[in-house]
C-alpha cells in the first residue's frame, strides 16, 4: 500500500510539472468520458433500470396478432379482455386502459382545460401495484354503467391547477359536462400511459362486453414462480378456443400472446440510444488515441529519467507499473472534468429531448452512472496508457544514457503513433459519415414542399361536449357561427375548418371505389373540411371543382382526393365523376361523387412509413365535434389566439381551445425528430473533426521535431523549402489516406445501421462519402501544414548542430 501511495504521489508532481500537457489530455478525456456519461444516463432510465413499479419482471403485456393481414401486433377488443380476465390462470391480476388518450373538457374551478383522460379498468392501479398519494383508488363496484362518476388526478393536474389542495377529495369537476367526483390524486411521476392527466372506470356497458372492435391496451401481472412462456401456452390454448368460437378469425392466423411490459415501453427508443451509446463510444477511443500521442511524445522528455530508474534496478514491471499510474492518475482526473461536463450537457439533452422520452423514464445521474463513469475512466487509463508504457519501457534503455541529452527517433514508436494517427482518421470518417448523411435527411426535409402555405396562420382546435352538442345539426350550427365570427375579426384574411389537419397525423380510413376490386384493403388520410380549407392553407386546386356553401348535409355527397390517390388508383384517367365510399362495407355504402382533386401534403414526418394519400369530405356533410380552426391573418397571427378564444367564449363558455399554434410552429415540430439526430449526431462528429485534427497536429509536429537533423542535412544537401513541405505533407497524407480507406470500408458497414434515422438518401450516398473523404483530407492537410511550414524553415546550420 506505501508503495502505491508513493507511485501516486510522484505521479501527481510528475503531472504538475507539465500542467500544459496535463490540461490537454484532461480536457480531451473530460469531453469523451462526459459525452458517454450523458447518453448513458439516459440508457440507464431507459434501457437498464427496472421500470418504477413493484416486481415490474411480473408485468405482461397481452395482445391479438394477425399474422395474415401483417399484424403481428394488435390492440384488444372489450369481449377478449374480459375472456382473457375470466380465463387466464397464469395471472393474479388482469387490467385494461384505452390505448388512446381521451381529451376531455374539464371545467370547474378555474377556465376550460383540455385534458388526457384515460378509462381504466378497476384493476388497473391493484395490477400496477401503486397507491395514490392521496386518497385512493377505483372499487370494483364502481367500473360499472352509471357507477362510474370517479376520477382520479395526476400530480402534475393536481399541482398546477389546483394548487396541491389537500382538499380536493371529495369534490366535484366537470368532464365534458359530466360531474365527477376526485377519489384520488396519483404519486408524482406516475403517469401510465405516457401523458395521462387523469383517469376515470372504464366501465363497460352491456353492449360493450360483446364489442370485437380492438381498442384495449390489456396487461397483466404474473403469478409467483410462472415464466412467460408458461404464460404464452395459455394464451395459445385460449387463442384456440376463441378461433374455435369466432371461425372466421383462423383465416387470419389469430392468436393472442404476450410481451413483458418493459420491452414495449422501450421501443422506439432501445435501439436510437444504443446507436448513440456506439458513436459517443467512438468519440472516447478518438480521445484515448490523442492521450496516447500525447504520451509517446512525453516520454521522449522522460528517456533518461527511466533509463536511470532502469540502471539503478527497478525492474520492467516496475517502470510499466509506474507510467500507468500517471496514465489511471490522468483517468480520474479526465472522470472527474467528465462529470461535470455529464452534469451540464445532461440538462440540455433533456431539455432538447423532452418530446421524445416518456415521462415515466427519470433521467439522472445516480449511483449507477457514477459507477459507469469511474469504471470508463479506469478502462480509458488502461486504453491510452498501457501501449505507450509497454513500448518505453520495452526499449534497450541503455542507449538512452549512451546518447547523452540527445532524444532517439525509434521507427516503432513512430509506426505507433501514426498508426494511432490513421486510427483517429478511421474513426472520425465513419461518425462523419454517419452525420453526413443525417444532415441531407435533415435538409431534404426541411426542403421538401409541405403542400400547403404556413406562413401568417394560426391553427387551434376546439372539441364540443357531446352532451350539449348530441347532433349533427347542433355541432354544424356551432362551428359555422364560429367561423363566422372569426372571419369577421379584423387582420384576418381567410378561416377554414377542419377535423384534421397537416402535419399531425390524423385519421385513416379504408374505402372503396366504384366498378374497382382493390386488394389489399386501401386506406388514406381522411379530414372533413369546410370550403374555405384549401384557400386558407394555400393547397393548389389541380383539376375540377372545390366544395361550395351549396355542399350541404341535404346536398348529393361529394369529395375531393389529393394527387397521390388519384395517381395511385386511377392511373392514366380522370377521377372526377368516379364515386369513393368511406366505408369497407358494400351493403352500407354511401357513394361520394370526386368533384376535385388538390396537391398532396405532408401528413406525417417522412421519417415514417406514409404511403398514403387523402381524402376530404364537407364539413356540413359529415360533421365532428372536434375540430380545428386555420385562420390566415394579414399580420402576426398568434395575435389572434385571444381573440379566438375570446370568440369561442361567446358561444359557449364551457368550451376548452387548445393546441394553439402557428403553422410554422407546426413545422418545427415536424422536423423535430430529424433536427434532434442532427443536432446529437453532428455535435459528436464535429467533436471526433476536432479530437483527430489536434492529433494530426501533434503527430505530425512531433515528427517533425524528431526529423530536425535529418532535415537540415537534406537542405545542406541542397534540398529546397519546397521539398522539405511537400516531404512532410506527403507523410501526412499517406497516413491520412490510410485511415480514410479504412474508415470509408468500416462507414459502409456501420451506415446500414443507421437507416432508421434516414430519409430521401440512401445508406451508401456516394455524394455523402465523398465529401466527407474530401473534408478530412483537407482538415488533414491543414493540421499537418503548420508543423510542415515549421520543417521548412528550418536553419541548415542550427540543426546540424543539434546532430
Amino acid at each position: 500500500m506505501d508503495t502505491i501511495i508513493q507511485d501516486i504521489r510522484y505521479a501527481f508532481r510528475m503531472l504538475t510539472r507539465t500542467p500544459g500537457f496535463t490540461a490537454i489530455a484532461v480536457l480531451a478525456l473530460a469531453l469523451g468520458i462526459g459525452v458517454n456519461t450523458v447518453i448513458f444516463s439516459v440508457v440507464n432510465a431507459v434501457v437498464l433500470r427496472p421500470l418504477p413499479y413493484p416486481q415490474p419482471d411480473r408485468l405482461v403485456t397481452l395482445f391479438h396478432s394477425y399474422p395474415s393481414l401483417n399484424l403481428p401486433r394488435a390492440s384488444v377488443s372489450p369481449y377478449g379482455y374480459l375472456y382473457y380476465h375470466d380465463h387466464l390462470s397464469s395471472f393474479d391480476s388482469l387490467a385494461a386502459f384505452t390505448d388512446f388518450r381521451s381529451p376531455q373538457n374539464l371545467t370547474g374551478m378555474g377556465d376550460p382545460e383540455r385534458v388526457n383522460t384515460i378509462m381504466v379498468s378497476a384493476d388497473f392501479f391493484r395490477t400496477l401495484s401503486v397507491s395514490p398519494e392521496l386518497g385512493r383508488t377505483f372499487l370494483p363496484e364502481e367500473d360499472q354503467p352509471g357507477k362510474n362518476r370517479e376520477v382520479i388526478l395526476s400530480y402534475g393536474l393536481w399541482k398546477q391547477r389546483y394548487g396541491s389542495d389537500h382538499a380536493i377529495l371529495g369534490k366535484s369537476i366537470g368532464l365534458d359536462g359530466q360531474n365527477y367526483e376526485v377519489i384520488g390524486v396519483m404519486p408524482e411521476g406516475f403517469q401510465m400511459p405516457s401523458e395521462a392527466s387523469l383517469w376515470t372506470p372504464i366501465a363497460f356497458s352491456p353492449q360493450e362486453t360483446k364489442e370485437q372492435t380492438e381498442y384495449l391496451s390489456v396487461f397483466g401481472r404474473l403469478k409467483p414462480g410462472v415464466s412467460v412462456k408458461q404464460a404464452d401456452a395459455e394464451m395459445a390454448r385460449l387463442s384456440a378456443e376463441i378461433v374455435h368460437d369466432i371461425p372466421e378469425l383462423a383465416a387470419y392466423g389469430f392468436h393472442v400472446g404476450g410481451i413483458p411490459l418493459s420491452q414495449l415501453s422501450q421501443e422506439g427508443l432501445r435501439t436510437q440510444l444504443l446507436l448513440l451509446l456506439f458513436i459517443v463510444g467512438l468519440v472516447l477511443l478518438i480521445a484515448c488515441a490523442n492521450v496516447a500521442n500525447l504520451l509517446l511524445s512525453r516520454a521522449v522528455a522522460r528517456q533518461r529519467e527511466i533509463a536511470l530508474r532502469a540502471a539503478l534496478g527497478a525492474s520492467r514491471s516496475r517502470i510499466i507499473r509506474q507510467l500507468l499510474t500517471e496514465s489511471m492518475l490522468l483517468a480520474v482526473m479526465g472522470g472527474a472534468a467528465g462529470l461535470f461536463v455529464a452534469y451540464q450537457g445532461l440538462g440540455a439533452l433533456l431539455a432538447y429531448a423532452s418530446t421524445k422520452l416518456p415521462s415515466m423514464f427519470r433521467v439522472n445521474i445516480d449511483v449507477y452512472v457514477l459507477l459507469f463513469t469511474f469504471a470508463l475512466a479506469m478502462l480509458t487509463g488502461l486504453l491510452f496508457g498501457l501501449a505507450p508504457a509497454l513500448h518505453v519501457s520495452g526499449r534497450q534503455l541503455n542507449e538512452s544514457l549512451s546518447q547523452g541529452g540527445r532524444t532517439l527517433v525509434s521507427r516503432g514508436r513512430e509506426r505507433l503513433r501514426q498508426g494511432l494517427m490513421g486510427f483517429e482518421v478511421a474513426v472520425a470518417i465513419m461518425l462523419l459519415v454517419i452525420a453526413g448523411l443525417v444532415m441531407r435527411t435533415f435538409l431534404h426535409v426541411t426542403h421538401a414542399n409541405p403542400g400547403f402555405n404556413a406562413s401568417n396562420t394560426l391553427t387551434a382546435r376546439i372539441a364540443l361536449q357531446k352532451d350539449h352538442y348530441p347532433t349533427p345539426e347542433k355541432i354544424t350550427i356551432f362551428h359555422q357561427q364560429l367561423l363566422q365570427r372569426v372571419s369577421a375579426l379584423p387582420e384576418v384574411k381567410n378561416a377554414a375548418i377542419a377535423s384534421s389537419l397537416p402535419l399531425v397525423g390524423g385519421w385513416t380510413r379504408s374505402f372503396m371505389i366504384e366498378g374497382k376490386l382493390l386488394k389489399p384493403d386501401p386506406h388514406t388520410f381522411f379530414a372533413t373540411v369546410s370550403p374555405q380549407y384549401f384557400s386558407t392553407l394555400g393547397i393548389p386546386l389541380v383539376s375540377g371543382r372545390s366544395f361550395t356553401e351549396s355542399d350541404t348535409g341535404t346536398a348529393p355527397l361529394v369529395a375531393i382526393v389529393d394527387e397521390k390517390v388519384a395517381r395511385t388508383y386511377f392511373p392514366g384517367e380522370s377521377p372526377i365523376g368516379r364515386h369513393i365510399s368511406l366505408n369497407r362495407n358494400a351493403k352500407q355504402a354511401e357513394w361520394r361523387e370526386i368533384v376535385g382533386v388538390v396537391g398532396g401534403v405532408q401528413h406525417r414526418s417522412p421519417l415514417m412509413d406514409e404511403s398514403k394519400g387523402g381524402v376530404y369530405v364537407p364539413f356540413a356533410q359529415m360533421p365532428q365535434d372536434e375540430m380545428a380552426i386555420a385562420v390566415r391573418s394579414t399580420g402576426n397571427p398568434a395575435a389572434l389566439a385571444s381573440a379566438i378564444r375570446h370568440e369561442v367564449a361567446q358561444l359557449d363558455r364551457g368550451q376548452a381551445v387548445f393546441e394553439i399554434k402557428t403553422m410554422e410552429m407546426m413545422l418545427s415540430d415536424f422536423v423535430a425528430e430529424p433536427r434532434f439526430n442532427l443536432v446529437l449526431v453532428g455535435l459528436f462528429a464535429g467533436l471526433a473533426l476536432v479530437l483527430s485534427s489536434i492529433g494530426i497536429y501533434g503527430v505530425i509536429s512531433y515528427s517533425v521535431t524528431q526529423r530536425i537533423p535529418e532535415i537540415g542535412i537534406r537542405m545542406a544537401l541542397g534540398a529546397s523549402q519546397q521539398n522539405v513541405l511537400q516531404m512532410v505533407l506527403a507523410q501526412t497524407l499517406k497516413v491520412t489516406g490510410i485511415g480514410v480507406m479504412a474508415g470509408v470500408a468500416v462507414a459502409l458497414l456501420v451506415t446500414r445501421l443507421f437507416s432508421s434515422m434516414l430519409f430521401g438518401v440512401s445508406k451508401y450516398d456516394p455524394f455523402t462519402f465523398m465529401s466527407i473523404v474530401v473534408l478530412m483530407i483537407a482538415v488533414a492537410a491543414l493540421a499537418g501544414y503548420v508543423p510542415a511550414r515549421r520543417a521548412a524553415q528550418v536553419d541548415p546550420l542550427i540543426a546540424l548542430r543539434c546532430e
